[in-house]
């Protein structure tokens, strides 16, 4: 009987070792996904994720319009006063705009925000694109420092001619910033979810707000 028994053991290691393997798999690609479902609502604009372009469509821009709103957050673990300087605008599809939100740190302590996106309604996203946005990077702000951040977007015209979105005529572009990893004033990571191929428009020290260094 003692054979059996060792065999038994055997048997019984192999098969904690595979559910240990099976299960250490499962982990790691639930890691994995969560860049990669980042990455494909990039790409698609699935969710109402806007788009990364690299640059304006290279037709001309249409005669039609839409109008863009701006929506603003601040998480409340991170205490800073975040609003559009603008509440909404009007452009033409496929143009270029260019539109700016303030920020200021009511604290007395550096501190590092990263901010997530969307836009809604979410089937927009595939028509909306940002070329600059302070979102690609981490905004650091010292003390009470106050200062103008943009964002450079367009609007596909393919949007009029898309069954299911030609009857869009506004689009809400909403941000919500939260405290950075390390947000004691420490710089963390780079958020994942978005990168741009020409730098962001750098923010831009308000008048009677501490200059960043």
């Amino acid at each position: 009987m003692a054979p059996m028994r060792t065999d038994n053991r055997k048997k019984n290691r192999l098969t904690a070792m595979v559910l240990f393997t099976v299960a250490g798999g499962m982990v790691g690609l639930a890691f994995a996904a969560v860049p990669l479902y980042k990455l494909f609502c990039q790409v698609t604009g699935f969710g109402g994720t806007p788009k990364i372009a690299a640059q304006p469509p290279a037709a001309a821009p249409s005669d039609r319009t839409i109008t863009v709103r701006f929506d603003a957050n601040a998480n409340p673990a991170l205490p800073w006063r975040f609003l559009p300087e603008k509440t909404q605008v009007t452009v033409r599809a496929g143009e270029p705009a260019l539109a700016f939100y303030r920020a200021t740190n009511l604290s007395d302590a550096p501190l590092t925000g990263t901010a997530t996106f969307n836009v809604t309604p979410f089937k927009a996203g595939e028509y909306f694109s940002k070329i600059d946005c302070f979102c690609f990077t981490e905004q650091h702000l010292a003390a009470g420092e106050e200062v103008a951040m943009g964002v450079r977007f367009f609007v596909d015209p393919g949007i009029f001619t898309d069954p299911n979105t030609q009857d869009v005529t506004t689009i809400t572009l909403s941000y919500t910033f939260f405290p950075a990893a390390g947000g004691d004033g420490k710089e963390g990571e780079k958020p994942q979810q978005a990168k741009a191929s020409a730098p962001a428009p750098a923010p831009v020290p308000v008048a009677g707000s501490p200059v960043k260094g």
